[in-house]
């Protein structure tokens, strides 16, 4: 007895694979399109969240400026990116080296770890505006008689803690000072130097 069935037609191995990676490829992107849609969806909407930008009066050194950033800028990137007040350094970016040191209504913060917009109504001094003209600070002075830099990277951040440290009462002796200043850290250790100029400087400080 003869078979009538319509003989099959011949696989080509290589059409065949090409057709069954089309065909699996169709069904995947088809499967993993939802999802990469409603992600592309959040991300959209997460960017316009953040990307927003608003007025922030700062009052530095006296002078009230106004700058158009995020709300997440931090004082430290308002003060070097937008009002090219570059006297204060980015060391570690952590708040763990004291580089970046200013002071906000008369005490010290580390404005890497501060945001921009949390200081309004404040007033901020950085280390630009601690002279009074060609007159150096009795701080300034101080370190640069004692030596109290090398490279002077860290130097900004020391000078303004080390004002600070004064005022709040805490250069009492070379332990207090050593104490109170260690959270600004000096890679060229003339940790010596900045102690005996914190304490010349603080007779003249009144």
């Amino acid at each position: 007895m003869s078979d009538q069935s319509t003989p099959a037609a011949p696989l080509n191995p290589d059409g065949s694979r090409r057709t069954f990676m089309k065909q699996a490829g169709g069904f995947l992107g088809l499967a993993l399109a939802p999802p990469f849609l409603s992600q592309a969806e959040r991300l959209t909407a997460l960017s316009k969240k953040v990307e927003g930008v608003s007025t922030i009066s700062l009052k530095v050194n006296g002078t009230v400026r106004a700058i158009r950033a995020e709300p997440r800028v931090t004082l430290l990137d308002a003060l070097r990116e937008y009002l090219d007040l570059t006297g204060s350094k980015k060391g570690c970016d952590h708040g763990q080296c004291g580089a970046c040191t200013v002071l906000v209504d008369g005490r010290r913060v580390n404005s890497c770890l501060t945001l921009a917009i949390m200081t309004q109504g404040k007033e901020i001094t950085t280390i630009e505006g601690l002279a009074k003209g060609d007159e150096l600070h009795p701080m300034q002075a101080a370190f640069l008689k004692h030596d109290g830099f090398q490279c002077g990277y860290c130097t900004p951040g020391q000078i303004l803690s080390a004002v600070a440290c004064v005022q709040e009462g805490h250069a009492g002796s070379e332990a207090e000072v050593r104490e109170w200043m260690s959270g600004n850290l000096c890679r060229c250790s003339a940790y010596p130097n900045i102690t005996a100029a914190i304490l010349e400087a603080k007779g003249q400080m009144g």
